[in-house]
């Protein structure tokens, strides 16, 4: 009886140690904890995480180039993974983009929230970000995509870029893709499809 209940707590010290768990932070939140950021840019959004290797910060800067009352247009973006390891916090990884040389010219680029995601998709304990971020054209039109998973603090892109002719609609994966885990790649395809689904997307080369 004594080994079995010592088994029980093994397991529930195992399962509540894999735990993880991910929030938006609000504004008030973000200014409390001050939250580190490096960009220079206003913070358009962070959360803050917890799994297996503590407690971190996803912080989302958008430069708000151009603010009016229908839209706010942004020429750079930057995402920073800042942990907190004594007290202390220290940026593991950033993405960075920026508007490109389009024709037809993109006039901003934005943080897809409604798509991105912060779990651990492989059951191992530790959070798996997926950051998706777009660009749009002056006629309103989504020019490029951007999918970049992170995993181990390693990160796996699919680039896309959205055209009505053939020759220049593209669709790539990087080519350490297949290594990621089958259950993020299962993730990340399912996301590629309600991505055209949701928003009339071709996501497809040629």
């Amino acid at each position: 009886m004594k080994n079995y209940f010592f088994l029980l707590f093994f397991y529930s010290a195992l399962i509540f140690s894999q735990k993880t768990e991910s929030r938006k932070l609000n504004k008030q939140e973000i200014a409390q904890k001050q939250i580190e950021n490096p960009s220079g840019f206003p913070i358009y959004k962070a959360y803050e995480l917890k799994d297996k290797n503590g407690i971190s910060n996803i912080v989302l800067c958008e430069n708000q180039k151009v603010i009016s009352k229908e839209d706010t247009l942004n020429t750079k973006i930057q995402a920073n993974f800042i942990t907190i390891e004594n007290g202390q916090s220290r940026i593991k990884w950033t993405i960075n983009d920026v508007l490109e040389d389009y024709i037809p010219k993109e006039t901003t680029i934005w943080f897809w929230t409604k798509y991105c995601s912060f779990k651990d998709l492989d059951g191992d304990g530790y959070i798996d970000p997926v950051i998706v971020y777009g660009t749009r054209t002056e006629y309103d039109q989504v020019r490029r995509v951007k999918i970049i998973t992170v995993y181990k603090d390693k990160k796996y892109v699919i680039r896309a870029v959205e055209c009505d002719l053939d020759d220049c609609r593209s669709f790539k994966k990087d080519s350490n893709w297949n290594s990621l885990p089958q259950k993020i790649k299962t993730y990340t395809d399912q996301l590629v499809i309600k991505l055209r689904k949701e928003q009339n997307l071709l996501l497809k080369d040629g």
